[in-house]
């Protein structure tokens, strides 16, 4: 913008100039700029596909419900465990792939592993596919944080939910959300099969959701996980997909049919995390067991911290 001018006048005959300023008006207020608003979320209606599942799934839960299933209780006195019991199902859970690292998902396949767990804080981001609705998205963001709390008390690992550079992503995707999603998990995990990246993306409706987690060649400790959760669940079965899929992607990666109470067995009774698996969770990250160590090493050692819990009532 031009400077106002300043005027310079000279009396004649006089010894010295008179400064000469016009009368400046006071400067307008500025006028308040409402900060620009982030655009809402643009919401697409689910294909005819994805509405089918929406209603198969919540028939599934009601049926699950009316058998007894998917309880939310945490275990009580009708399911009673030893530290022998403790032990033994951390090995089973802790210790054994529930399939193959380069699996399709369709054939469950127990493989001897190492022991592992994270070395760094977990970075969580919650994301969403077009189709999730907006409440939905809110609800789901809430679980999840609050969840990741417990699973950071229960382990020590630092959990936070952030989008800036995250290493465990969290995803809700619906039927037509995931079929398009192959080249985002490859970007995701570079290294990543194309049998695995096949069947997410064409995920049979068996399969409730599902965790991968990745590590550098020859080491034990988790880089990345990627966690999918079908948005077509209802309430419950989303809960109980959070509950498990996040605290295998710490390391709980196989189920077994003798864990009980626990959302580590596919019988399906119980929904939500369990005071069995937090102890889980904790003999997991316990400083007396490393990553990398093998079962024959790690089961005595997990012996002992099982006694130890059971014994000081730890909860």
């Amino acid at each position: 913008m031009p400077r106002r001018a300043i005027m310079l006048v000279c009396a004649a005959g006089l010894m010295g100039c008179e400064l000469f300023m016009p009368p400046i008006p006071p400067a307008p207020l500025p006028v308040p700029v409402e900060p620009a608003m982030p655009a809402a979320p643009v919401v697409t209606p689910p294909s005819q596909a994805s509405r089918d599942l929406a209603t198969y799934y919540k028939r599934l839960q009601n049926d699950l419900l009316a058998q007894g299933l998917l309880r939310g209780d945490g275990g009580g006195p009708d399911t009673p465990f030893t530290d022998t019991q403790l032990a033994r199902n951390f090995v089973r859970i802790a210790l054994f792939n529930e399939y193959r690292d380069d699996s399709d998902f369709q054939r469950p396949q127990a493989t001897v592993s190492k022991l592992r767990r994270w070395a760094n804080p977990i970075r969580m981001s919650v994301e969403f596919g077009d189709t999730v609705p907006l409440a939905q998205r809110d609800a789901d963001r809430v679980s999840v944080t609050s969840y990741a709390a417990r699973l950071s008390r229960a382990s020590g690992v630092p959990v936070t939910i952030t989008d800036e550079n995250p290493n465990f992503h969290v995803l809700f995707l619906g039927e037509d959300d995931r079929r398009n999603y192959g080249d985002a998990l490859r970007a995701l995990i570079p290294n990543i099969s194309d049998a695995t990246v096949r069947t997410f993306v064409n995920l049979p409706r068996e399969q409730l959701c599902v965790v991968i987690g990745t590590f550098a060649a020859g080491q034990s400790t988790y880089t990345k996980a990627v966690a999918m959760i079908r948005a077509e669940h209802p309430n419950l079965m989303r809960s109980a997909c959070i509950h498990e899929e996040l605290a295998q992607g710490m390391g709980l990666a196989n189920d077994s049919p003798g864990a009980r109470p626990s959302i580590f067995n596919d019988d399906e009774e119980f929904a939500l995390l369990t005071r069995h698996d937090e102890l889980l969770l904790r003999m997991l990250y316990d400083p007396r067991l490393q990553a990398g160590m093998d079962p024959a090493v790690a089961a005595p050692i997990a012996r002992v911290i099982a006694r130890d819990y059971l014994a000081a009532g730890a909860s």
